[in-house]
């Protein structure tokens, strides 16, 4: 059973230690079930209706966003390169700089959001089983359907609400918010 001094190990020991890594891997960065939620889509919405709220009266900085999202500004950073490059937000660096919406906020819908910064990660963590294991790989098929529907579900349901509709319940400072 054992791979004595000198012996070659089979290929499904092999494999076996190769998926023990692998999970090990995965464990350390992600925990051991699922990757950790992504809030970059929530961010990035509140990011969006606060600068819609404020009517683009005066760009806002990443320190204020920061402070209103409570996440670090290069978070917040992270979550608008995305609505940038499509050029729904713009950032202009210096004292005076800060971010600005580009766009008229009735005209973003959440499911624009979240293809922009979601791209491709599943909306489901899906492990990935045994590659000896036939019960796995058929889970596996079965799950990756089930994501692909549960996606173009979130999707269709966020293309029903646009930034514009989140800004009237929501009460935004007229100034720099404070601690």
């Amino acid at each position: 059973d054992g791979v004595g001094h000198g012996e070659l190990p089979s290929a499904i020991t092999l494999i076996a230690v190769l998926q023990t890594v692998v999970n090990l891997i995965a464990i350390c960065h992600h925990g051991p079930v699922a990757r950790p939620t992504n809030t970059q889509f929530a961010v990035a919405v509140h990011v969006l209706t606060y600068l819609a709220g404020l009517g683009g009266e005066r760009p806002i900085s990443s320190d204020e966003l920061s402070e209103s999202t409570n996440v670090n500004p290069v978070y917040v950073g992270r979550a608008l390169g995305p609505l940038r490059a499509a050029g729904l937000v713009d950032s202009r660096p210096g004292v005076h700089g800060g971010w600005t919406l580009r766009r008229d906020p009735a005209g973003i819908t959440l499911a624009e959001v979240w293809r922009l910064v979601q791209a491709d990660d599943p909306v489901l963590a899906v492990h990935g089983p045994s590659p000896l294991c036939p019960v796995g790989q058929d889970v596996q098929r079965s799950l990756t359907e089930v994501e692909r529907s549960v996606a173009a579900a979130v999707e269709a349901e966020l293309a029903r609400t646009t930034v514009r509709d989140l800004v009237p319940a929501v009460p935004l400072p007229t100034r720099r918010p404070t601690g």
